[in-house]
């Protein structure tokens, strides 16, 4: 089996937001700094940045993250949103709440035209959300 997991970038909030989608997701949270590894050549000032982190959910949604360290040029992410989507509504409505916490509404979740509800956001950290909700 093949998996696909959103990974997403940061320059240096991702256990911040992290911790936020773990708030608003539910699940576990598994961390690992770069001064967790030692002997890989990472600036020492970096050592408290998130090498890898991977929230799990209990309904089986995964979503990693990055630090980006010193040295290392970051580029915001550009055309590419993470969509959640499904006929759990109180699900997806508790998830549109959360993630609405500090974001930038680019399309309030209301009915759509080909049925169901859809809205999109921008989090407070800059991550582009696309939420579905099946008839």
């Amino acid at each position: 089996m093949v998996v696909l997991n959103p990974y997403l970038t940061f320059r240096d909030n991702a256990r911040t937001a992290l911790e936020f989608y773990q708030s608003v997701l539910g699940g576990t949270l598994d961390i690992s700094t770069f001064g967790s590894m030692p002997d890989m050549g990472y600036d020492p000032g970096d050592s408290e940045l998130v090498m890898h982190a991977q929230l799990t959910t209990e309904d089986g949604l995964v979503l990693m993250a990055s630090d980006t360290p010193s040295g290392v040029e970051f580029r915001r992410p550009q055309g590419i949103s993470v969509s959640l989507s499904g006929p759990e509504s109180d699900r997806l409505h508790s998830v549109w709440t959360g993630l609405g916490d500090g974001a930038t509404v680019t399309m309030p979740l209301a009915p759509a035209p080909w049925g169901g509800e859809f809205g999109m956001l921008v989090d407070r950290f800059g991550i582009s959300w696309l939420v579905a909700i099946d008839d």
